[in-house]
């Protein structure tokens, strides 16, 4: 079996345990007059789960592929090292550093400084575009999750407020 189905068997095995959680066991414990509403807090992922499952089965098909596909862009897991690795590792441990910092940094520094050296790391070095999107979108996300969802979230550091 080749390296993108192995992938496809594992998200098909989480997509399952997900769905086994998501249909089973979290309708139980709603109150009951959340249980007549036509929207639960499990309906999003109860669609994430059928959706993974059956977009993995198709990878595990192999449906994904037409007949005509005879692309040479396959990934070789005999060459795995040759790729690069390392952007991908230091993109992994930004996306940690960046769930770590969020409450001792607060949302504007974390997110702006994970958007701009984001980029970075994956080789942009134009800071004259990278700094105003990357503020700008931090600042559109604050806005839209504090003032439109009404959901509190720290703007900056505890030592800033």
């Amino acid at each position: 079996m080749v390296l993108d189905r192995w992938v496809a068997l594992i998200l098909l095995a989480v997509c399952l345990i997900y769905g086994y959680t998501a249909f089973f066991t979290m309708d139980s414990q709603l109150p009951p007059f959340m249980q007549r509403n036509p929207v639960w807090p499990s309906t999003f992922p109860k669609v994430l789960s059928v959706a993974g499952a059956v977009l993995a089965l198709m990878i595990l098909l192999g449906m994904e592929k037409t007949a005509t596909d005879t692309s040479t862009s396959e990934l070789d897991y005999r060459k795995l090292f040759s790729y690069k690795i390392g952007q991908a590792v230091l993109l992994i441990s930004l996306m940690v550093l960046y769930a770590l910092m969020l409450r001792p940094a607060g949302f504007m520094i974390a997110t702006a400084g994970f958007l701009i050296l984001g980029p970075l790391i994956l080789g942009e070095r134009r800071l004259q575009y990278i700094i105003p999107a990357a503020v700008t979108a931090a600042l559109i996300v604050w806005y839209l999750v504090q003032q439109v969802l009404g959901i509190f979230l720290r703007p900056w550091p505890y030592f800033l407020n």
